[in-house]
């Protein structure tokens, strides 16, 4: 089992605005799971079970999916070359259920230590005429709103929580607010959201170090029961069209590029105060 991890997630390694791998699929045995390194300036090595399955992994990477037998996995991230006896983040252990997807996010809390987070990956069916936003927030940043058409459809998001909700397939104007407010900080922008897809979108860094940056994470076929679960930034499934990749990763963009330039807004007024 160790031998097909290691391989997998070499090989399931993509860069943070990349090409999707083949789709993986799910089972009453088995799990599905990515893995985001979410860490500013820390060229990290996972270790899994005690052995190491990632080298030099690099901010900013996500790996594609990876189709694992369910059961409780020892994770500990050393900073390169390091031996496992000085971990970064953990150990921890990832307990991973049959018939579920997650990711895997190694990120810095709110008050910029190094940590990691566990989400589970929404797979219920979108109903006909709707697509999934997912946000993220792993960054060492403060919490903020989103307004869809001027109201506020996400709220008070702060590390390491996440909100979602479905929408209707179309164009929404989106913008972000500090919490408890409806006026923008910027925007607002348009935000295509797609048929059957849930975009997951990561705003990680550190406010602080001028350093935020966003990851994109899309899973397709939930329209209706999937074959499988693509993963990984502009992670379409295989029969995806061009215009429905370029869709959802502008989508993902123009949520967490509100994101990031409302935090650094909100950094430079608390700076000239």
């Amino acid at each position: 089992m160790r031998n097909k991890l290691a391989a997998g997630i070499a090989a399931g390694v993509i860069a943070a605005v990349g090409i999707a791998g083949p789709a993986q699929a799910i089972s009453d045995s088995t799990a599905d799971l990515s893995v985001l390194h979410a860490v500013p300036g820390l060229t990290v090595d996972v270790w899994v079970n005690g052995e190491v399955l990632l080298e030099d992994f690099e901010p900013g990477t996500l790996t594609d999916a990876l189709d694992l037998p369910a059961g409780d996995y020892e994770v500990v991230i050393t900073a390169a070359g390091d031996p496992i006896t000085s971990p970064a983040i953990g150990p921890a252990t990832l307990p991973l259920a049959a018939n579920t997807s997650y990711t895997a996010v190694a990120h810095l809390a709110e008050d910029g230590t190094p940590t990691a987070t566990l989400f589970t990956n929404d797979l219920s069916t979108i109903p006909a005429g709707e697509g999934k936003l997912t946000v993220r927030h792993v960054a060492a940043a403060p919490a903020v709103d989103i307004l869809a058409n001027g109201a506020a459809a996400f709220t008070n998001l702060s590390n390491p929580d996440e909100v979602k909700a479905n929408l209707p397939v179309g164009t929404i104007e989106a913008a972000v607010a500090a919490t408890g407010t409806t006026d923008p900080v910027i925007g607002p922008a348009p935000v295509t959201i797609q048929e059957g897809v849930n975009t997951i979108v990561y705003a990680w860094g550190s406010l602080e170090d001028d350093n935020l940056d966003l990851a994109v994470q899309t899973i397709s076929g939930l329209h209706s029961t999937p074959d499988g679960v693509p993963s990984g930034n502009a992670g379409l499934a295989a029969d995806a069209s061009p215009a429905q990749v370029a869709w959802s990763f502008a989508g993902a963009l123009g949520v967490l590029g509100l994101l990031a330039f409302a935090l650094i807004r909100m950094r430079a007024a608390k700076l000239t105060k």
